[in-house]
């Protein structure tokens, strides 16, 4: 009997990253509990709950102690706000996520939403919660919109898990129906594989085996497919359920949701049924055996032995193989050690068999390129955002490393700003999404840019949410100019002008701060229709003419500097920014013609303060005063525009420039 299994059957992207990620939660010792079963296989569930980890129907029901698990099916937008701040893991996979977002962005610009799926499927539920639950659901092959629904603008999204030719079907009702719908094929890519795979494997198969859970919709799909072409198509969940007859021809596929390890015991309990009675595990060598002969097969081997430029790995049969350093990894920065011990098992491509020399050569970096592919499409049709290691610069732009894939990143999308050189980047991790691929080549294109702008505008829309008028902040200095400095108060710059930098007049920013510096300012004023925001940074407490004002009385003896002259008298700094005047009648005990018979520009003398008008900003002060046996003269009467003894301008140092 020959058995053949697919090779899309098993765990798809979605659910293997759900799995893997409860399994290393477990294993960094967090309790947790997921939102409806993880995935719909009964025995990945019992060995979860001897975890001590259980599913539940609703947040409210997990206990508070539990971090929440929202499956690969995903939620509605209700269910994360029921969670609240509750702390939570979200393994909705990325196909699903981009169902949410086309439905929540369509749904807000007016569209009707019609679902085409199961309406009891936790996906589709969780779809509709991205348009409150108003979503026409429809699935079958004759199955037409509502009339009501056909008359409005509509967007068609499909269950990722849906058969592929009655989403077809339900489409081209939809074109007869609806008035120009828009029409989203959200089947997910590993999903329309899989059910091709699996009708191709059946029409050439006696009997067919669809190995996964009952309530799992894709693989009653995958029966359906299988079914209309092959008469004894079987859906079982274990290997306790295969039929005990022999074929000449077996299929087997697998659902989403099936492990492997299931998958492996369905067909060593076939293999039982061949008439020698063969192990599994003796049909496995066999296959192996005969694979390594030809070049393009995976095959699983032992390392041997690690040197400085290779990787000598027993394959089990008579020639050892050799795995090249530069073969076993993309990232040059890394020594045959750093990868691989000896006694790891290590699954390697066959690149070529010489009989003659008695040895096979293998790589490791074709197959990680080879399974990783299938990932990087995947997050490329689901917009995820990857992350990697920028292992070379190259003409044009850098080399960046995911998931085993090379992504190349041009110049212009390694950064939001134009970088010098990109060779400063080579070693650091960068997140970034995949904007274009091309299949024929391999060839796959990111942008970090998208990846900063996207999170730019999240920061920029969350401070716009909060901001407002007097609201504090620490911000940065992130440059300079000659009318202020521009500070980032959280992804949005503001502009602390040279006047608000200074209670003192000051002709350049740099007098006062530098980029880098971390300023407390708050928000002066906002400018919504321009995005301009004027910021704030001196203190009131910080104004010197508060601190004059604390620190003068009239009668106070005071030292001063005088800082200029006048025809009527000569102002006299007290404290930086604040001056008072000594009036040319109270500057000598004798009349004088001006200032200057008496006083320079930058003497120091002492002073009384005579008079104090803090709202007008005048302090008045004599000289005089302080000089004994003060000589009576007549004073003529000063010209109108001077003013009179005991009278003072205005001589505040503020700037009017505001």
């Amino acid at each position: 009997m020959e058995i053949k299994v697919a090779k899309t059957a098993g765990f798809c992207y979605g659910v293997r990253r759900a799995v893997d990620k409860v399994y290393e939660a477990l294993e960094q010792g967090k309790k947790i509990a997921t939102l409806g079963a993880l995935i719909h296989n009964r025995q990945v569930i019992e060995d979860l709950a001897a975890k001590g980890v259980y599913a539940y129907d609703t947040p409210e029901e997990i206990p508070e102690d539990c971090i929440i698990v929202i499956r690969a099916h995903g939620v509605g937008k209700d269910i994360y706000d029921r969670i609240g701040s509750r702390p939570y893991i979200d393994l909705t996979c990325p196909f699903v996520e981009k169902i949410h977002r086309i439905v929540r962005e369509h749904y807000e610009k007016g569209y009707q939403i019609v679902i085409a799926g199961d309406k009891n499927h936790p996906e589709v539920k969780g779809i509709n919660g991205w348009c409150d639950n108003s979503a026409e659901v429809i699935y079958g092959r004759n199955v037409k919109i509502d009339t009501k629904t056909a008359k409005k603008d509509v967007c068609i999204v499909a269950q990722t898990t849906i058969n592929k030719e009655i989403f077809g079907e339900i489409v081209k009702n939809a074109k007869k129906t609806c008035n120009s719908p828009l029409i989203f094929d959200t089947i997910c890519s590993a999903t329309k594989d899989r059910q091709t795979e699996a009708a191709e494997l059946a029409a050439e198969s006696d009997c067919m085996l669809v190995i996964g859970g009952r309530e799992s919709s894709n693989t009653r799909k995958l029966f359906e497919v299988s079914s209309a072409v092959c008469r004894e198509t079987y859906h079982i969940e274990t290997g306790e359920e295969i039929p005990r007859k022999r074929y000449n021809k077996l299929g087997i596929t697998a659902g989403a949701s099936t492990p492997g390890c299931i998958i492996e015991e369905v067909v060593k309990a076939m293999s039982e049924v061949v008439r020698n009675e063969e192990s599994f595990e003796e049909l496995l060598k066999q296959q192996e055996d005969s694979m390594i002969l030809k070049n393009g097969q995976i095959v699983e081997g032992t390392v041997m032995e690690v040197r400085s430029n290779e990787v000598i790995v027993d394959l089990g049969i008579k020639y050892d193989g050799q795995l090249a350093a530069d073969q076993l990894t993309d990232d040059p920065s890394l020594k045959p050690s750093d990868v691989v011990k000896v006694g790891d098992t290590i699954k390697v491509y066959v690149v070529g068999v010489n009989d003659g020399e008695g040895k096979v050569v293998l790589s490791r970096k074709k197959l990680v390129a080879m399974e990783s592919w299938n990932k990087i499409k995947a997050a490329y049709e689901a917009g995820e955002i990857l992350s990697g290691k920028i292992i070379k610069a190259v003409k044009g732009g850098v080399i960046a490393l995911a998931d085993g894939s090379q992504v190349f990143i041009p110049a212009r999308q390694a950064s939001e700003r134009f970088i010098q050189d990109l060779s400063t980047l080579v070693g650091t991790t960068a997140e970034f999404k995949i904007i274009e691929i091309e299949e024929r080549r391999k060839r796959v294109i990111g942008s970090i840019r998208e990846v900063l702008a996207a999170a730019r505008k999240e920061r920029e829309d969350k401070f716009w949410a909060a901001a407002e008028v007097g609201k504090k902040y620490q911000g940065t200095v992130k440059s300079l100019t000659s009318f202020g400095a521009f500070v980032d108060i959280g992804g949005v710059d503001g502009l602390v002008h040279i006047s608000e930098l200074s209670w003192n007049k000051i002709k350049h920013p740099s007098e006062v701060v530098s980029v880098g510096d971390v300023l407390e300012v708050y928000i002066k004023d906002i400018n919504e229709e321009t995005k301009k925001i004027s910021l704030g940074f001196k203190k009131f407490e910080d104004n010197p003419w508060e601190i004059a004002k604390n620190q003068l009385n009239v009668g106070d003896v005071i030292p001063v500097k005088i800082v200029r002259m006048m025809s009527f008298g000569a102002f006299a700094e007290i404290i930086p920014g604040v001056d008072g005047l000594i009036h040319i009648s109270q500057i000598a005990d004798r009349r004088i013609g001006k200032p200057e018979e008496v006083l320079t520009i930058g003497q120091e003398v002492n002073v009384k303060v005579t008079d104090l008008k803090w709202d007008e900003k005048k302090i008045s002060l004599s000289i005089r005063a302080l000089l004994q046996a003060p000589v009576e003269e007549t004073v003529e009467e000063e010209e109108e525009e001077e003013p009179k003894e005991g009278e003072v301008l205005v001589y505040s140092t503020e700037s009017n420039e505001e």
